[in-house]
Order: C-alpha cells, then sequence, then structure tokens
C-alpha cells in the first residue's frame, strides 16, 4: 500500500435521528493515513450508525461525507454462515474481490489454521470474530470500519488483532473504530457521541 498524505475519509456536520430523538449533529472528523480514531460514547449513543454512516450503509440526515479511499467495514455480525468454514468463508471473499493472498498464511496469522475446516456454527465467538478480520487481510484496502473490534475476543486473539491493526497503521492504513475500552488500541483521537 503506498502511503499518501491526502485524507482518507473527512466528515462534516453529520447529523442524525431516531424517531423524534437527536443521536448526534454537528460531527466531524478528518482521516489521515497512519491515524486511529476511536468513536466512544455510552450504548445507544450513536456509534455504530456513525459508523454505518461513514461505510455508506445509512444517509445522515445533515451533513456531508468524502470517503475516497476503498474500505472495509466489520460490524457486530461477522456474516460467516452456519455450514462455512473459516477457510471456504475466505475463499469466497477472495474470489468475490479477485484476491490471490494465501487463504493459509491468513488462518495462520489469525490462529485460525486448527478452526479452518470447522463449520461456522460450531465455532467459537471469538473465532468467528477472527475470522471476520481475516477478510481484512485478503486485499489491501486502506480504511477500515470496526464496530467494538475486541468484541469476543480473548487475550490472544486481541494480541493478534492488535497486531493486525499495528501493521496496517504502519503502511499507511487507517482506522476508524467504536470501543468502549481502548486500552492497547493505538488511539490518535477520539470522538465522543
Amino acid at each position: 500500500m503506498t502511503v499518501s498524505t491526502a485524507p482518507l475519509l473527512s466528515a462534516s456536520g453529520l447529523a442524525i435521528l431516531r424517531g423524534e430523538r437527536v443521536l448526534f449533529r454537528g460531527i466531524g472528523l478528518t482521516l489521515q493515513p497512519g491515524e486511529a480514531i476511536v468513536l466512544r460514547g455510552a450504548n445507544g449513543a450513536g456509534k455504530t450508525t456513525l459508523l454505518r454512516m461513514l461505510a455508506g450503509l445509512t444517509r445522515p440526515e445533515a451533513g456531508e461525507i468524502a470517503r475516497p479511499a476503498a474500505h472495509h467495514w466489520i460490524g457486530h455480525k461477522e456474516g460467516i454462515k452456519p455450514q462455512e468454514t473459516p477457510r471456504i468463508h475466505l475463499a469466497l471473499w477472495a474470489k468475490a474481490w479477485g484476491s490471490s493472498a494465501s487463504i493459509a498464511d491468513i488462518l495462520d496469522q489469525l490462529a485460525l489454521t486448527r478452526a479452518a475446516d470447522v463449520p461456522g456454527r460450531y465455532l467459537s465467538a471469538g473465532q468467528r470474530r477472527r475470522t471476520a478480520f481475516a477478510r481484512l487481510l485478503l486485499e489491501a484496502r486502506p480504511l477500515w470500519l470496526l464496530d467494538e473490534p475486541y468484541t469476543a475476543l480473548d487475550a490472544a486473539g486481541k494480541t493478534m488483532l492488535d497486531q493486525v491493526i499495528s501493521g496496517h497503521l504502519r503502511t499507511g492504513g487507517a482506522i476508524i473504530a467504536s470501543m468502549h475500552d481502548a486500552a492497547g488500541f493505538p488511539v490518535t483521537a477520539e470522538v465522543t457521541l
């Protein structure tokens, strides 16, 4: 990935309503290569909604978003079907994206080799979460939008994800993540909702 100095994402004046309730308004941010922004707030404050908005999955009531960089989105649901194994899941995504990345290497990097052929219905929550994050490594996209990335990960899983995140940031990638506990996460800036 080539390191650029242009923002990978910028947003200004964002607002969202839920019924009559204003979740947030006037939110703005700019994300440069190598940066990690953490979204904080109580449950129901709108962190996931803001991430979905930044990913282009939800429209803001007001404001503008410029997202010139390709992005990956990892939400609360891992997207692994009960019959899919991690190996098959990654192979399907690799084919869809035209990726030639080594699935075996990615499975190894996220300690999924032993679980590579276990159907999704039998994977632990942490294994499913790591499988979802393995998709990030199939295709280099500079912008990662991560909704509570440490959910269901044990200490070893969190360490693995931290290594993946650090590598992404070192190569000029950038991340926006919603988190309740950002201990150990390489925070550049925070947005509190």
